[in-house]
C-alpha cells in the first residue's frame, strides 16, 4: 500500500490503475486496489470519477488526448526520428513482460472492444497514435533517416499493424522477451525505408539501448 496523499492528480490516479492492472485481470480490478495503490481513500474515487467505469473512460479520454496509457507520454523528439520510432515496439513490450502479463492486457483489450464509449476512446487513441507516427516518418524523411520517395501515411500503418499483430503473435509463439521479437518485426519493415546512412547509424537498433530500458519485473517465460 503507498503512503496516503492528501492530493493526487488524475495522471497519478490512471498510472496506479494501469500498474494494478498489469498485476490483475478484469474481474479482480478495484476502486479498493487502485486508491491502495495511489495512496487515496476509495471513497476520494468514487467522489471524483463517480464509480469504477466512468474511472475507466476518464483515463481512456486521457490516453487518447496524450498518448499517456499509463507508462508516462512519448519521449520528447530529443534524439532521431528513427529512434522514436523504434521505441513503439519498447511500449508494447511494457504490455508483454510474460505471457501472463500479455493475457490479462488482452482481457482489457477484449472489455475495451465490447464497450461502445471505451471502444470509441481507443479509437481516438489508436489514430492520435498513427497521426504521431505520421509525424515521425516525415520527420525521419526531414532528417535523412527515411528515403524521400516513402509513403508517409502507408508506412504508418503498417507500423501501427506490425506492432500490434507481432504483440499478438509473440502471445502464441512466445519465442525470447516480447521486446526482441517486437523489435525485429519493426526493424523488417522499416530497413527497405532506411537511407544508406541510417543503416549505418542505425545498425544493431532494438537489440541494446531500447532494450536496457524495459526493465519491468517478470518472466517472459512465464
Amino acid at each position: 500500500m503507498s503512503p496516503r496523499l492528501r492530493k493526487a492528480e488524475d495522471a497519478d490516479v490512471f498510472a496506479a490503475m494501469v500498474r494494478v492492472m498489469m498485476r490483475v485481470g478484469p474481474a479482480d480490478l478495484t476502486l479498493s486496489a487502485i486508491a491502495d495503490e495511489v495512496g487515496i481513500t476509495a471513497g476520494a474515487l468514487v467522489q471524483r470519477f463517480g464509480s469504477k467505469r466512468e474511472l475507466m473512460l476518464a483515463h481512456a479520454r486521457y490516453a487518447a488526448a496524450t498518448l499517456d496509457t499509463g507508462f508516462g507520454p512519448p519521449r520528447k523528439r530529443t534524439k532521431s526520428p528513427l529512434s522514436a520510432i523504434y521505441e513503439g515496439a519498447e511500449a508494447y513490450a511494457k504490455l508483454a513482460y510474460s505471457p501472463r502479463a500479455a493475457l490479462r492486457n488482452l482481457a482489457y483489450l477484449q472489455r475495451d472492444l465490447a464497450d461502445p464509449a471505451l471502444r470509441r476512446n481507443l479509437l481516438r487513441l489508436h489514430r492520435a497514435a498513427r497521426v504521431y507516427y505520421e509525424q515521425l516518418v516525415a520527420d525521419g524523411i526531414g532528417a535523412g533517416e527515411l528515403r524521400a520517395e516513402t509513403d508517409v501515411r502507408g508506412l504508418s500503418r503498417t507500423i501501427e499493424v506490425t506492432l500490434g499483430g507481432s504483440f499478438l503473435a509473440w502471445t502464441l509463439y512466445r519465442q525470447g522477451p516480447a521486446f526482441t521479437w517486437l523489435s525485429k518485426d519493426l526493424k523488417a519493415v522499416l530497413r527497405p525505408h532506411l537511407t544508406d546512412d541510417a543503416r549505418e547509424s542505425h545498425r544493431g537498433r532494438g537489440s541494446s539501448s531500447v532494450r536496457g530500458r524495459v526493465r519491468i519485473a517478470g518472466d517472459w517465460r512465464e
